[in-house]
């Protein structure tokens, strides 16, 4: 028991603190290196970044731990760097098998999910660092009128907690549409399954009083990085030619 309690005290917090860069700087390596992030879903740096902001502004309130903080603010700094990568590198339009864009359709051309205004489906790069701005901005307000108010602080962590809860669901319906793990590097897969162990380990054997709410959606995403591996075991990267693109849109502004 004093090895688990070491390794909480010891091991974990050095791990949360570099797993943004340990599980994303493969996949950020890949993509520049295959010059297509085609596979990859889009989602997953929207999801983090959405996450991490608001973790960020919520330690104001909450005075977490200090790693976890700095984990949210690198975290930031990867996912904008992953963000940039993906976009850059993305199929032109059109073009067949482009599949990077998450619930764009599915083979026959039917969409899994109408998005409002083709939300975090833009053609424009522009768009999605206007989002990111106006998202930031907001919560700076929200910030000033109401940052000290106990339920908003609540709230914050709550909303923070349950989105990154979902990020490996846009991964999940992007492979079994595709049929292909092809574009989302196992090593990422790796690296979640590893953080789901150290999550797991805190929630349910440290000395501190962990919600239920934590544990519960920290349970709901390794059982998602789980079935991540599943997929991995059934479809692999797919028959050859699956999303083999290797172009770059030099259109999108």
């Amino acid at each position: 028991m004093s090895l688990v309690r070491w390794v909480i005290t010891h091991i974990a917090p050095l791990f949360i603190i570099t797993s943004p860069i340990t599980s994303y700087a493969d996949q950020i390596w890949s993509i520049s290196k295959s010059r297509s992030s085609a596979g990859f879903s889009l989602d997953i740096p929207l999801i983090m970044l959405v996450a991490s902001v608001l973790k960020v502004f919520y330690w104001f309130g909450a005075k977490y731990d200090l790693p976890l903080l700095i984990q949210a603010i690198i975290m930031i700094f990867v996912q904008f760097v992953l963000l940039h990568v993906a976009l850059l590198n993305r199929a032109p339009f059109g073009a067949q098998h482009s599949l990077n864009q998450p619930f764009a359709g599915s083979k026959d051309g039917d969409s899994y999910v109408t998005r409002p205004y083709g939300f975090w489906q833009w053609r424009s790069r522009k768009p999605y660092w206007s989002f990111l701005a106006y998202y930031t901005i907001t919560l700076i307000a929200l910030q000033l009128l109401i940052g000290t108010n106990g339920m908003y602080v609540a709230l914050q962590g709550y909303v923070a907690l349950s989105v990154e809860a979902l990020l490996p669901i846009p991964q999940i319906l992007q492979n079994q549409r595709n049929q292909s793990c092809k574009g989302f590097r196992f090593s990422v897969l790796v690296n979640w399954l590893i953080g789901d162990a150290f999550k797991m380990t805190y929630f349910f054997l440290s000395e501190g009083d962990v919600p239920w709410a934590f544990k519960l959606c920290g349970l709901f995403q390794a059982a998602c990085d789980c079935y991540l591996g599943v997929q991995y075991w059934m479809f692999g990267e797919g028959p050859p030619g699956v999303i083999d693109i290797d172009l770059k849109d030099t259109r999108i502004a």
